[in-house]
């Protein structure tokens, strides 16, 4: 399900969908610590959402981020290692930002 954000506060983040207002709790961003909501989304920003549940009678939903997107964070542990810090250091940029272009063009 496709959501705008339109609030965020240091609990979570306030998603319009439809009719319904939601909330991603910071906990559903991810299954790392997440200091700072604003790293990961912001205000307008369109998003993917899993919807944990519904109240229609208050038009309100639970979302989850962590379970419609695949963070940065996670697709690290899939990094092929090599011997030595400075080849690892020159591929790991390009590798992140290959990665992140991917998932801006599947959120299209």
């Amino acid at each position: 399900m496709v959501g705008k954000i339109t609030g965020i506060k240091d609990y979570g983040a306030f998603v319009q969908v439809g009719e319904y207002s939601g909330l991603i709790h910071i906990s559903e961003f991810s299954d790392d610590f997440v200091k700072n909501i604003n790293d990961i989304v912001e205000i307008g920003e369109e998003v993917y959402a899993y919807v944990l549940e519904v109240d229609e009678a208050q038009k309100k939903i639970k979302l989850s981020f962590k379970k419609a997107n695949v963070l940065p964070s996670k697709m690290l542990g899939r990094v092929r290692i090599y011997k030595g810090f400075n080849r690892l250091g020159l591929k790991l940029d390009e590798w992140i930002n290959e990665k992140l272009v991917r998932i801006r063009k599947r959120k299209q």
